[in-house]
């Protein structure tokens, strides 16, 4: 919910501040390319004020993307509770990402869109948060491949980051898709997810 703050405030702390810039970017603006004056403009506060928790709008936006990051961890972390059997994992891990995506206030589409634009010190925030989500991924590959041997060992990082790559891809599809196509874009996903996890187990044997 976008409120705007009548006045300055006499004091604010760092969250507030990411609140506001996430009231401009909405869904579909580039946090990149917010300015300092839109930011206070919107936390109702001074310039003096903003730098006292960030050197500069970069790095807010490195906070914005750091806490996309957690909200990506959150939802790894749920998944892993709903999730049944192996042949579930797939299924339960790509339904949470494009759920959570979806809905009002999600950080995920910062993560999505943002991979493209900025300065090194930004490219690397986002680098970051990818290699985490492929490294817990690789994680249960490596979880799975113990009980029945289907890729190589030293494998599973690069099969991990294909189904990372792929994932992001297509929640960035779904960003600029009309909501009726989520759920297509969705089995879409999970079937390619499967393809690359099946094409993974057989390159084992060649």
């Amino acid at each position: 919910m976008n409120v705007k703050t009548v006045g300055r405030k006499a004091s604010i702390n760092s969250q507030e501040i990411i609140s506001a810039a996430l009231n401009l970017v909405g869904p579909h603006r580039s946090i990149s390319s917010l300015s300092l004056r839109e930011v206070t403009r919107e936390a109702g506060i001074a310039p003096n004020s903003f730098y006292r928790h960030f050197k500069d709008v970069e790095a807010l936006n490195i906070a914005i993307i750091e806490l996309a990051g957690k909200h990506l961890r959150t939802i790894i972390r749920d998944a892993r509770t709903l999730i049944i059997n192996e042949r579930s994992v797939v299924r339960v891990s790509v339904e949470c990402f494009f759920s959570e995506m979806s809905k009002p206030g999600s950080t995920l589409p910062i993560l999505l869109r943002e991979g493209t634009v900025g300065s090194g010190d930004f490219q690397d925030a986002i680098k970051k948060q990818l290699d985490f989500f492929a490294h817990e991924l690789q994680t249960d590959l490596e979880k799975a491949n113990a009980i029945s041997k289907r890729y190589q060992t030293d494998e599973t990082l690069v099969v991990a980051k294909a189904v990372t790559q792929l994932v992001f891809a297509m929640g960035g599809i779904a960003l600029n898709s009309p909501e009726s196509d989520l759920k297509k874009t969705t089995e879409e996903t999970v079937l390619m997810v499967k393809f690359i996890l099946k094409g993974a187990s057989s390159a084992k044997t060649e």
